[in-house]
């Protein structure tokens, strides 16, 4: 039994494979990066380092061959990219014969208005049609993606959101990388959707919980749109980072990741990090 991961030198990719080799010899192990220069370490373990390209499908042939279990995780940049390297590494799995693949998807994909959804909705799609043995891995939210605001918040700025009361399902990315190595690696995951969201929490819950962490009052600034972009860019948000990060509170103010689900404890056959230690986690990491 053989098991891929793309993408392994990213950080959802490295939290997968090392948990994988908790319990996976290192010779039933590949991995699929654009630069494998970066993996060198993973070579020396023990693991297959494959040359894998999302943008030069000739080289996903290659890296796919011979494996029985493939997880695709999600690529970065803009939509249209996204379409069409997600749709590049599942045909590619097709032609390849791979047996299963999981896929890093977002939450509630199919119905997302959220404007990261098309490129999941794309390859949810693509997966389907190859009617390959699938699980769709439908990640809710990093903690992590806050570590900007907890910084502004650790450099005595207030914390910024025009998401009002929506709600996020937060949880660490290692979490998410052991509920994807859980799949992989396990048993009876064939055509299945699993929703990992962590406890709903809205930004103010969220702020009173990083402010018991580091023992003062976190002021919350709530703002519209408009104010949220200028403050972004005040920040050094890049220009063109703009839009997506205002969507993402658009987007959460809406309800798009307010999804309630107890999967994430099933796959990981344990409760979630508190969201008040998983702060104490980021926030020591930023110290």
């Amino acid at each position: 039994m053989k098991l891929l991961v793309t993408g392994a030198t990213g950080k959802l990719g490295r939290k997968v494979v090392e948990t994988l080799l908790q319990t996976v010899p290192a010779s039933q192990l590949a991995v699929s990066v654009r630069n494998p220069d970066k993996a060198e370490d993973l070579r020396a373990r023990g693991i297959d380092v494959r040359h894998g390209d999302f943008d030069v499908p000739e080289t996903l042939d290659k890296a796919f061959a011979g494996i029985d279990r493939l997880l695709i995780i999600s690529a970065d940049g803009d939509n249209e990219t996204r379409i069409r390297q997600h749709t590049n590494a599942v045909e590619a799995a097709a032609r390849a014969k791979v047996g299963f693949i999981a896929y890093t998807s977002l939450g509630n994909a199919a119905e997302s208005k959220l404007f990261l959804a098309p490129p999941h909705q794309a390859a949810e799609q693509a997966i389907l049609k190859t009617g390959i043995p699938y699980s769709f891995l439908r990640n809710n939210w990093y903690l992590e993606n806050e570590i900007p605001s907890v910084q502004g918040v650790l450099a005595g700025a207030p914390w910024v959101t025009s998401a009002e009361s929506g709600k996020v399902g937060w949880a660490l990315q290692q979490e998410y990388a052991e509920a994807a190595a859980a799949v992989l690696a396990g048993e009876g995951h064939e055509n299945t959707v699993y929703e990992l969201s962590g406890k709903l929490l809205t930004q103010a819950e969220l702020v009173t919980a990083l402010g018991d962490v580091l023992g003062k009052e976190v002021p919350l600034q709530q703002v519209d749109d408009e104010q949220y972009a200028d403050i972004m860019k005040q920040a050094g948000v890049p220009e063109f980072a703009l839009p997506i990060v205002v969507g993402i509170q658009q987007g959460i103010r809406e309800g798009q990741l307010e999804i309630e689900s107890q999967d994430f404890e099933k796959l990981l056959g344990r409760p979630l990090t508190p969201i008040a230690k998983a702060l104490d986690q980021i926030v020591s990491g930023l110290n």
